[in-house]
């Protein structure tokens, strides 16, 4: 569990940094971070409104299976993955969830 609590914190961490970055860029369509801890997922949500059109956008999700980190979607152009080793989260512990199966082994991350 030690290591579950470790990885909540960076990845808590890693998405307020990006959150920051983000919110800059709009003043209309606000980003919001979602962590439930309990259940071990994290969201950024970019939500708000554009001219006529409400925006609703997950724009990256993760979750802690098994002592992993899964990314399971990144809609934007930042490599959260590296960001997450940058910050601590041991390479072979961070599953590409958005990938198929048969391409987790052959990339430089963990598979489940």
């Amino acid at each position: 569990m030690e290591k579950v609590k470790k990885y909540q914190q960076i990845i808590i961490q890693v998405l307020e940094e990006w959150l920051d970055v983000q919110s800059k860029n709009s003043d209309s369509i606000k980003n919001y971070l979602i962590a439930d801890t309990e259940r071990n997922h994290y969201q950024l949500l970019r939500m708000g409104w554009e001219g006529d059109s409400y925006v609703f956008n997950p724009m990256i999700h993760l979750d802690i299976i098994n002592e992993k980190v899964w990314l399971q979607a990144n809609y934007t152009d930042v490599s959260v993955a590296e960001d997450l080793v940058l910050a601590g989260i041991d390479r072979q512990d961070i599953v590409l969830g958005l990938q198929p199966p048969f391409v987790r082994p052959h990339t430089a991350y963990g598979v489940a």
